[in-house]
């Protein structure tokens, strides 16, 4: 079975949480999220949180303008390790606070940008090339595990 069959399996059994779970505990960083862009937000969908805590209320929702996940509309990904020191962030609110986001675009079954998968720290945290590529298959099948959730929001303009 590969992975993406392993993940596809475990969320028809247990649900896209139990997915993003097991996809998390293959990666160092902290938190695995489904965010979906929604107006002016990007609105958590799903969040792991490898300590095993409730999700704090900061993560729920977050201005567009704030979020990395914009960074991920605007260049089909997005990947740092140490945002401290990434300059492309340079005077972004969360630069050096989130200081690991690695995200890829979720797109609805039509093939619009829905919004984002990503693995996250408040730490500076690498992401290896092969988990990077396993993110990006695995967007590919979340939508299917989103339908009850999707209302047909727009997606804002990059």
């Amino acid at each position: 079975m590969n992975e993406i069959q392993w993940f596809v399996r475990i969320c028809e059994i247990d649900g896209l949480e139990a997915g993003l779970r097991e996809l998390n505990a293959r990666v160092p960083h902290r938190y695995t999220g489904v965010y979906r862009f929604e107006g002016n937000l990007m609105r958590n969908l799903a969040l792991v949180d490898k300590a095993g805590e409730a999700r704090p209320e900061h993560l729920a929702a977050v201005p567009f303008q704030d979020s990395f996940c914009q960074y991920v509309l605007r260049e089909g990904e997005f990947r740092s390790g140490d945002t401290a020191t990434d300059h492309r962030l340079d005077g972004h609110v969360y630069q050096g606070v989130l200081l690991s986001y690695h995200g890829v675009p979720v797109l609805d079954d039509s093939g619009q940008l829905f919004g984002s998968l990503c693995h996250f720290d408040p730490a500076s945290k690498e992401l290896n090339d092969t988990e990077f590529a396993t993110m990006q298959r695995v967007a590919r099948v979340i939508p299917a595990f989103l339908r009850s959730r999707s209302a047909g929001v727009p997606v804002p303009a990059a």
